[in-house]
């Protein structure tokens, strides 16, 4: 029948506009808010979802996963007096991998001998050209370097960041990847207690 595809979309069309509002019903029925609030983001963001399922941005945030990545950004430990230790030992690797090459290190220098210190005196990342595809983080031999949920980095200048712009703490990186942040410090420790049995029986010997 001539219209019949049309009749079938449009057919799809009011069943959505229809079942918005009686999950909207249901929902208030149950005391509970599908608008505002993490379980109704995270049930219209399910196959479960029924009406309406976009988010209302920017007054809703969108519950991202773990993985996903973003711009990079440094990660520093908080010492006990405050200071921050910076993991980054400006090695260079980073900034090797990068297909872009949107990344920029300044190596600090030892103003008595002239050496190389393992910080670095400023990290600079083009966010106008970064394709944020991880290559820096996963290539990083120090774990200094990782991917943030942070998306929203709109400007109407050039995007250049600093290394006081790019750092974050190391309790940062453990709340926006609890998994990862727990399964790099199990690896971390036993490599420690590896290093420390191989040191003992060294000794031993």
């Amino acid at each position: 029948m001539y219209g019949n595809g049309i009749l079938k979309g449009l057919s799809v069309t009011l069943k959505r506009f229809l079942d918005t509002y009686t999950e909207d019903i249901s929902w208030m029925l149950r005391g509970k808010k599908r608008y505002n609030s993490d379980e109704g983001i995270r049930h219209r963001s399910s196959k479960d979802t029924k009406g309406i399922f976009t988010i209302q941005y920017p007054e809703e945030q969108l519950i991202v996963p773990e993985e996903m990545r973003y711009i990079p950004f440094l990660v520093y430990d908080e010492g006990a007096d405050g200071k921050k230790e910076v993991l980054c030992t400006s090695c260079g690797i980073c900034a090797k991998v990068c297909p872009p090459q949107c990344i920029w290190i300044v190596r600090s220098n030892d103003p008595n001998t002239g050496r190389p210190v393992p910080v670095p005196t400023d990290f600079y990342i083009d966010m106008d050209i970064c394709m944020n595809c991880g290559f820096c983080a996963e290539y990083c031999p120090f774990d200094a370097i990782k991917m943030d949920h942070d998306f929203e980095i709109a400007s109407y200048g050039r995007s250049v960041y600093n290394l006081e712009k790019l750092l974050k703490p190391t309790s940062y990186y453990a709340k926006i990847r609890p998994e990862n942040y727990a399964r790099e410090e199990e690896d971390r420790k036993a490599k420690e207690a590896a290093k420390a049995a191989k040191s003992a029986a060294a000794a031993a010997a």
